[in-house]
This record gives C-alpha cells, sequence and structure tokens, in this order.
C-alpha cells in the first residue's frame, strides 16, 4: 500500500491525479482568465503588497556606500561600517512569538560598485560559551534541508540575508552563514543554487560577528541606478532554540517576499556581462568481474575524459548555461530497493547540470495536507536524458556477450533561465544525446553483431510565467518536445519517434493570502508505428487492451483500443482551492488523468485513467499551551474513479502531530481504507477487486538541538476480512561526536503479507468468465532489511568527506497460489485447495523450480506451468566522497564506489546467510578523480 503524503498547513507534497471532459477544461480557462483579470486590475505600483496588513507596516533599511577597501576577515574593523545605520528591531518567531529578541543583533549594508556588503555582530549573554556552530559542508544547514526540529539533521547558531533584488515580491536569494564560517545559499528554495560569494566570522566575548561579500554578476535585479531591494534577515540561537526575524509575520501568517522589508539608497553602476567557465578533467578507474570467455570486459577498466560547463549573463536578469560532455560522477549512488508492482521505480535527480535552477522548470504547483495515491502533473524528469540506453535489455536477450553502454552520452545541453523586470519567469533547455550502439556475439557463438541501443535525440522543455498583483497571481506556459531520428526498425518499432506536452497552470491568492487556488492542465502527444504505440497502449500506465473497459472516448480524444494507431493523445488536469493560514484551515482539490495521457518521455507517469479528488480540514496551534509548542490536526478524505465510473479508491483519514515542550516532536495518523474496485490488478485483464485495510502510523524524535537525536517510526495494517496485513519500523539515530562530524544511522525492517501478489497471465480458451486468460496470483510473505549509514566528516568549510553505506536484503515466499472466483468480486479460488490441482518441479542442475497447475482438476481446462517466483535479493552500495573546494567555485573531487550484489532462488528471509553471502558476491569499484576549476570574476 502506498504511504500518504502529509503536511502541515502551507506545506507542498509532490504527488497528483488528473484529465477533464471538453467543457470542464473550457469552463476552467474561462475562470482562470477572469480570476487573473481581477488580479491585475489591484495592479498599482504605490500601493502596499496584496495581503500586508495596515497595522503591521514592513520595515525600511538604508544601505551606504563602501568607502575605501573592505577585507572579508569577519571583524568589522573598517571604518565604512559605521557610516551604516545598523537594523537592530529583530522579534522572536519562536519560542515566544512576537517577542522582542533577547539577544541584541546589530546588521549594517553596504553597497560596492560590484558588490554588496554585509556585517554583522550577533550579542550574545554567554558571550563566546554561549554559541554553538558545528562545522558542516555547505548548504548543509539550509532550513530545508531538515533543520530545526527535523530528526537527521544539523542545528546551528546562523545569520540568514534573504535578498529579493528586483522587489518583485516573488524572488528569494538566500545567504547563511554560521560563527565558524559555514555557509549556505537557495534560490526560490532551490539549494542546487551555489553562487560565487565571500564570508568570514569571528568568535569573541561579545558573541559573534560575520561580514559578506555578495558579487552583483550572481544575482539578477533592474538596470536602474537608484533601487530598492527587498530583504529578510533572520538570527537563530540555537541554546535557547530562538528564531529571530527584522520583518516579523507570525507562524500561522503568510510570509515569503510579499512580507520583506525593503533595503533603500542603493547606487549601482552598469554591471558588465559576466562569463563563468567550469572546465574539468576526469580519470576513471573501473574493477569488475568478467564472466569468463567474455572478449569485450577485462576486470579493470580506465578511462579519462574532459568537459565544461559555461555561464553567460545575456541580460541582468537572464543566464545561458551550457555544458559540453558534462560529467556527473560525484554524485550519490541510489539506494537499493524491491520493486513488485507494474511501475517504474522514481529517483530523485542528483547531477548537478539538471539539479541547479531546476525550480525554473517547476508546473502544476500541486499541494495537499493529507493525500496518498497520487502524483504531481510535471512537465520534465530530468533523469530521462543521459539514461541508459533503453534496449540494452533487447540486446541482452539475444547475446551470450554483449558490449552496451553504460548511459547515453549528452553531445550538448543548454538552458536559459531568469526573471526579467516585467515579472516574466522563464525556463528553456534542450539537450542533444548521441546514437548508441551495442556490440554482441549471437547465442552460440558466429560473427559479431551490432544493435541501435539508443537514437540520437534531442530534448526540449520551454516554460514560462507571468507575476501579476506583485506575486499574488501568476500564469504560465509550458511545452516539451522529444524528437528521435531511427534509422532501424529494430529501434522504431519499441521507442516511440517523437512525444509532445503543453500546457497552462495558474496559482491565485488572496485576503491576505489566506485563500488560494491553484491549477493546471497538461495536453500530451505522441506518435511511432503502430507496433510502439500498441506497446504504448498496453503497458502498465493505460492497459487500453482490458476486456471489460468500456470508455472509447474522454470527452476529447478516442481512447478505444486500435492495434493500429500511430499516435495518442490525451490530457491532465489538476485545481486546489484551500485556505492555508490561521488556526483553521481546509483544501479540496481534484486531479485527473484522462486515458491517453502519455508523457513518459520527458517526464515521469506511472498511470493513467483516473478521477480523483480530496477534502481536509485541520486545526493548528502555533502559541504554546501547557503541554506542547505547537500542535495540529487534520481530517479527511479522498476517492478516486476510472473513466469506466468504477471507483478504484475510496479513503478517510486523521492525522495529528505536535512538538512539546521539551522539543520532542510528534506525527501520527490512522487511514481506513475500504474494499474497492481494482482495474490495474490483473496487469491488463478484467476489473476485480482489492482487499481494503486500516493503516496506522506514528513517529516520534527527540530534540535536534542534542548530541544525539533519536527518532522512531511504527507502523502496520490489517486487512479487512483478509489475511493482508503488514508492519515495519524505522528507528534512527544521528550522533554528533564532534563539531565537525555528523553520523546517522537509518535502519528499516518490513515485514508485508498480502493475499493477491500478481504472478502471471496465461491463455486459456475454457475461462470464458475472464475472456479467455487466468490471471494467477500468490499469497507472498515478503521481508525487506536495510541500514542507512551516513557519515559527514568536515575538515574545515572547503574540504568535507561524505560516506554513504547500505546493506539491503529482501525476500519475497509465494505460496497458496489462486485466482479469483470471477471479475468485480474479492473471492478467491485456490489451486490444489478450493479448485484444480497443483504441483512443483524442484530445481535441477540446468532449471530452476516449476509449479504445473490443472485448473479444474479434470483435465477439461488445459495444464499450464510458471517458474516458481520466490526470491532473496541482496546488495551492498555505498560511497566515499572528498570534496576539497581549493579556491572559490573551483574543486577537486575524490570518489570512490562501491556495489554488490547477489540473490538465491528461494523466499527464506536467513539473515545470518545472507550478511555472509554479501561479502562473498564480487564487488564493483570505481574509482575517480575529477578537477574543475572556475574562471570568472
Amino acid at each position: 500500500m502506498s504511504k500518504p503524503c502529509f503536511s502541515r498547513a502551507d506545506s507542498n507534497c509532490e504527488t497528483g491525479l488528473a484529465r477533464v471532459e471538453r467543457l470542464k477544461i473550457r469552463r476552467l480557462l474561462v475562470a482562470a482568465s477572469f480570476v487573473l483579470c481581477i488580479g491585475s486590475a489591484g495592479l498599482g505600483a504605490q500601493s502596499p503588497p496584496a495581503g500586508q496588513a495596515a497595522s503591521a507596516p514592513l520595515p525600511n533599511a538604508a544601505a551606504a556606500p563602501a568607502t575605501g577597501s573592505i577585507t572579508i576577515d569577519g571583524k568589522l574593523d573598517e571604518s565604512a561600517w559605521a557610516t551604516a545605520t545598523p537594523i537592530t528591531d529583530f522579534r522572536q518567531q519562536q519560542p515566544l512569538e512576537g517577542a522582542a529578541a533577547s539577544q541584541r543583533t546589530e546588521m549594517r549594508v553596504l553597497y560596492g560598485p560590484r558588490a554588496l556588503y554585509i556585517g554583522a555582530r550577533m550579542y550574545d549573554s554567554l558571550g563566546g560559551r554561549g554559541i554553538r556552530a558545528p562545522l558542516a559542508r555547505r548548504d548543509q544547514l539550509l532550513d530545508s534541508n531538515g533543520n530545526n526540529g527535523a530528526f537527521n539533521s544539523l542545528t546551528t547558531d546562523k545569520l540568514i540575508v534573504i535578498l529579493d533584488p528586483y522587489h518583485n515580491h516573488v524572488d528569494e536569494a538566500w545567504f547563511e552563514i554560521n560563527p565558524v564560517g559555514v555557509r549556505g545559499d537557495q534560490f526560490n528554495g532551490d539549494p542546487s543554487w551555489d553562487p560565487i560569494w565571500q564570508a568570514a566570522t569571528q568568535v569573541d566575548s561579545l558573541g559573534w560577528t560575520a561580514e559578506l561579500r555578495i558579487p552583483y554578476s550572481q544575482l539578477r535585479f533592474s538596470r536602474d541606478s537608484l533601487q530598492t531591494w527587498g530583504m529578510q534577515v533572520w538570527r537563530y540561537t540555537d541554546r535557547l532554540n530562538e528564531q529571530d526575524m527584522w520583518s516579523f509575520r507570525r507562524k500561522g501568517e503568510s510570509g515569503g517576499a510579499m512580507y520583506f522589508g525593503s533595503l533603500n539608497g542603493l547606487v549601482l553602476e552598469p554591471q558588465p556581462h559576466q562569463l563563468e567557465i567550469l572546465p574539468y578533467v576526469e580519470s576513471r578507474q573501473q574493477f569488475k568481474f568478467a564472466q569468463p570467455g567474455d572478449p569485450y570486459h577485462n576486470s579493470s577498466y580506465t578511462s579519462v575524459s574532459a568537459g565544461a560547463d559555461m555561464k553567460y549573463l545575456l541580460t541582468s536578469s537572464l543566464a545561458l548555461d551550457a555544458t559540453v560532455n558534462p560529467d556527473f560522477g560525484q554524485v550519490e549512488v541510489d539506494p537499493a530497493t524491491i520493486n513488485l508492482s507494474a511501475y517504474e521505480t522514481f529517483y530523485s535527480e542528483k547531477r548537478p547540470f539538471f539539479v541547479a535552477g531546476s525550480n525554473a522548470f517547476d508546473f502544476g504547483n500541486f499541494s495537499c495536507n493529507f493525500c496518498s495515491n497520487t502524483s504531481s502533473l510535471d512537465i520534465f524528469y530530468s533523469r530521462r536524458i543521459g539514461r541508459p540506453p533503453q534496449l540494452n535489455p533487447f540486446v541482452g536477450n539475444i547475446a551470450d556477450f554483449a558490449d552496451v553502454p553504460d548511459n547515453t552520452t549528452i553531445l550538448g545541453a543548454a538552458k536559459i533561465t531568469g526573471r526579467t523586470k516585467g515579472g516574466f519567469t522563464l525556463g528553456i533547455l534542450d539537450a542533444l544525446t548521441n546514437r548508441e550502439k551495442a556490440r554482441y556475439i549471437p547465442p552460440g557463438g558466429g560473427a559479431e553483431q551490432t544493435q541501435e541501443v539508443e537514437p540520437l535525440s534531442n530534448y526540449f522543455v520551454g516554460r514560462i510565467k507571468k507575476d501579476l498583483n506583485r506575486g499574488a497571481t501568476t500564469i504560465g506556459g509550458a511545452f516539451t518536445s522529444v524528437l528521435r531520428q531511427m534509422n532501424d526498425t529494430v529501434v522504431s518499432d519499441r521507442l516511440r519517434r517523437r512525444a509532445e506536452a503543453g500546457g497552462i497552470d495558474f496559482n491565485h491568492t488572496w485576503h491576505q493570502r489566506r485563500y488560494s487556488w491553484i491549477g493546471s492542465v497538461l495536453v500530451s502527444n505522441v506518435a511511432g508505428t503502430p507496433s510502439v504505440l500498441d506497446q504504448t497502449e498496453q503497458s502498465s500506465a493505460h492497459y487500453f487492451q482490458r476486456p471489460d473497459r468500456q470508455v472509447t472516448s474522454d470527452g476529447i480524444f478516442n481512447v478505444k483500443y486500435d492495434p493500429n494507431a500511430t499516435s495518442l493523445q490525451g490530457y491532465g488536469f489538476y485545481t486546489r482551492v484551500a485556505k492555508s493560514t490561521g488556526n483553521w484551515f481546509w483544501e479540496t482539490a481534484q486531479n485527473w488523468r484522462s486515458p491517453g495521457f502519455e508523457v513518459n518521455d520527458l517526464s515521469f507517469l506511472d498511470r493513467a485513467d483516473y478521477k480523483w479528488m480530496n477534502a481536509n480540514v485541520g486545526r493548528q496551534w502555533n502559541t504554546p499551551g501547557r503541554w506542547y509548542r505547537d500542535a495540529v490536526i487534520i481530517g479527511g478524505g479522498q476517492q478516486q474513479f476510472n473513466y469506466d465510473g468504477d471507483k478504484t479508491d475510496l479513503q478517510t483519514q486523521i492525522y495529528g502531530g505536535a512538538q512539546f515542550l521539551n522539543y520532542w516532536n510528534l506525527r501520527s495518523f490512522v487511514i481506513h481504507h475500504p474494499t474497492v474496485l481494482d482495474d490495474r490488478l490483473t496487469r491488463g485483464g478484467p476489473v476485480v477487486m482489492r482487499t481494503g485495510y486500516n493503516y496506522a502510523e506514528v513517529e516520534v524524535s527527540t530534540d535536534a538541538r542534542q548530541r544525539a537525536v533519536f527518532d522512531i517510526d511504527l507502523s502496520g495494517s490489517t486487512g479487512i476480512d483478509s489475511d493482508t496485513r503488514t508492519w515495519a519500523i524505522r528507528p534512527g539515530i544521528a550522533l554528533k561526536p564532534a563539531a565537525n562530524i555528523f553520523i546517522s544511522l537509518t535502519p528499516s525492517f518490513s515485514a508485508d503479507e498480502d493475499v493477491a501478489q500478481y504472478v502471471t497471465t496465461v491463455t486459456d480458451p475454457t475461462a470464458t468468465a475472464f475472456f479467455g486468460k487466468r490471471y494467477v496470483f500468490a499469497f507472498i510473505k515478503a521481508r525487506t532489511l536495510s541500514l542507512d549509514t551516513r557519515v559527514n566528516w568536515t575538515f574545515n568549510p572547503n574540504l568535507t568527506l561524505q560516506l554513504f553505506a547500505q546493506p539491503f536484503i529482501a525476500s519475497g515466499a509465494y505460496s497458496s497460489f489462486r485466482e479469483f472466483a470471477a471479475p468485480r468480486t474479492v473471492q478467491k479460488q485456490i489451486y490444489g485447495q478450493d479448485v484444480g490441482t497443483i504441483t512443483r518441479t524442484p530445481a535441477t542442475a540446468t532449471s530452476g523450480a516449476t509449479y504445473t497447475v490443472d485448473p479444474d482438476g479434470a483435465g477439461t481446462a488445459p495444464a499450464f506451468s510458471f517458474a516458481d517466483p520466490d526470491f532473496t535479493f541482496r546488495s551492498l552500495i555505498g560511497n566515499a566522497v572528498v570534496r576539497w573546494e581549493y579556491r572559490p567555485g573551483s574543486t577537486v573531487f575524490f570518489v570512490w564506489t562501491q556495489s554488490r550484489t547477489g540473490n538465491d532462488p528461494n523466499g527464506n528471509f536467513d539473515f545470518g546467510a545472507q550478511k555472509s553471502a554479501i561479502f562473498r558476491d564480487r564487488p564493483t569499484n570505481v574509482f575517480q578523480v575529477k578537477v574543475n576549476y572556475w574562471i570568472g570574476r
């Protein structure tokens, strides 16, 4: 069962579902236009930001010119600092909301011809003895990485300065520094943004000081000579768990750039166009066991490569990023998983070129307070670019030995991102990947053959948004395209020739941003040969071949199964209306995908053909009470239908969470999910019923400021009138043995038992109730154990060691093979017990164990066989990365990656045996050294 997505009001969760009839789409677009017109009518250059309360005027600060030279050493001893008026009026947001800051802060701002300077003194009543500051790598202390209260994080004293250089009440360029010089930065919540800037600190008897130099070349702003920027300032005092802010907003109120104070008096000279070049060279050596007789692989392999990234400011607000032969060697390995579903596993993007600035391509604004079984209406899943060639498995199935490429070569990629003075946010990306070929030896030997496994392909993403009413309203559009050059029928019969998607989205807030309405519509088109479109229609995302499927149109496009089709169209739709602030909050949403919606060429879609809807109401307490510091409770439900009108999902839930006076945290929820119809369980067969369940989860974590932080998550479910049950335990501990070492250990164990695990489908003309097919299921007992281990050792803010290791063991034991008694029922007939006979043939030296089934036991129905599906899988993966930033923007990486995998053809979960077997499995070791050098100013 899927794990729900939940959050406090105003938090975002990834997920979603959608589709619409033509009239409803038309009404949505008309309504969106109406809202945007109303929002536009409220624009006025002299008016206060939308939703600003008259009783809470925004503060102002004045910047002074930087006279003379300023050395970034954290000492604040230059005479220019005395000319600036200090910012001193800070108020607590926690723990005493609205009270004056308990520790005095003085911050000053200077402007020079090429950079902004910020100097701050943070007084502490205990002097330097009161300072808490771990030594960590860059960005590790960002709030977006789970700081201040969440398990597996580091807390710290720090100063945060957030700038809105265009003063458009939207942008948030975030710069932070802690007392030992650890920097962090993010842009509009994107921590991959790593501008080149300087900072230094000093700890003394009064507290600590910080000095920052932020080059204008790293920011986007107008060309006006006299400017006003938006600005927010935070100070965190860790030992008091205190967070002070300059432009004060309460926890239950909207915040963000709309409510920043103003930084006035900036007199800026015209800025030159900035060019940054980051060339790199990399050496890679791989050690991997080679099968005897393999003509293509040796036990070791060495390669050297080079490439470069480039950034150029086209205007003061738009930047061009380009890359030639990008390298992604220093990224962390993907964790191991076991996937017994028909759907693809989603992995997050970790490659620097695609991660940086990725929020410029965000689409859809999916959000929910509590929801499950949903997916967002995204346009771009960047891991499609440069992925392993899609026909590698095809070659593996027809060859004794093969030389297949690990990844598709990216010949070049470029993107333009930025925000204009007129309020347009722009993101354009184009990437060209090379044609890849594999060499192989056919079964039984013979002459070497070659096969194209990935065609020459072009990927394009375009995104634009317009801000209205000072950010209270936005409307945007997006378009994506994939074009493949087909020169081989093997390729053209398995990969789509082209794919496009385009749509619009909007976000409107009103009444002091307490209420919001967001929505998006996306239309897709894919085209290719009849063979590849037939595979698309029958894929797990669509199942057009389902024999009891009735729908032939989704209201716009034809969605009847057609094995001769050469194109397929569909749409997705999402809208949500919510009250997101205040003591009480609520939401209601619709999320649809039409049967023909297909975006997997450049996005991620697990399934289509559904209409999902939800509603929740919640209450939050942000003023500390007798036993809590804050608390929240949410209740609601959701349901889902397919386009035939079958109800395929229904649930009710309640969630509660609190932070106690000792800074411990509790979150828990309960879900009731009754038995409903399921149009996916038979994987292309008729609709049956999925057993309902009751699910509960509780998590407790201790005060994140302590040297040892503990967390435990317990969950479990029981089936309704069935033997389906699950339980899982995920304890965790975060250790801080020294100020520069952070260790987290997160073991997890889960036990799942399901009465309807899909096994196989066989043809049987006598199975008339199921349209000539038998859909075989089994009772499965699955066990999974893993241990995620992370170590961050920071020698200084520019030299770090990161370690990650994950041992993983999973098993599945199948028994009581069965089939459904009839479509649209939950009853099942077990072979050898309720119907027919079943025998197991043990494994031999040349083949595995098999099962043979006589469905009626009388020989009337044809017998069939299938392989024993029991499995035990084990792996050990990990890597170590030493990162040394030897000068600003220039870095050396030393990387070691190891992976081991193995499996046994049985479903016995024997921890002792598998633990020993992991270290007998042959490892693959990869050693890399990468050096880049930043050229810019």
